[in-house]
């Protein structure tokens, strides 16, 4: 299935790149993101992230559809 997948913040200096479509056949954000870390070395360094699938929070293990819009980015620290 073909899906969009959105870096942000440090994710996107680890890829390369804030936006790239892939062609897959993971069926959840975390195997999505574990194909991703293939590519992109640099992202296997991160432990924890966030997720969403088009512009809602999401579970690791929601399941994606075609044409979704995976978006990951680190936990933002507040104050």
């Amino acid at each position: 299935m073909r899906l969009t997948v959105r870096y942000f913040a440090a994710f996107r200096e680890a890829a390369g790149t804030d936006v790239e479509a892939v062609d897959t056949s993971a069926r959840t954000p975390d195997e999505l993101f574990a194909e991703c870390a293939s590519r992109h070395a640099a992202l296997r360094r991160f432990t924890s992230s966030r997720v969403a699938v088009n512009d809602e929070l999401s579970d690791w293990n929601t399941l994606l559809e075609e044409g979704d819009e995976v978006l990951y980015f680190p936990p933002v620290a507040g104050g």
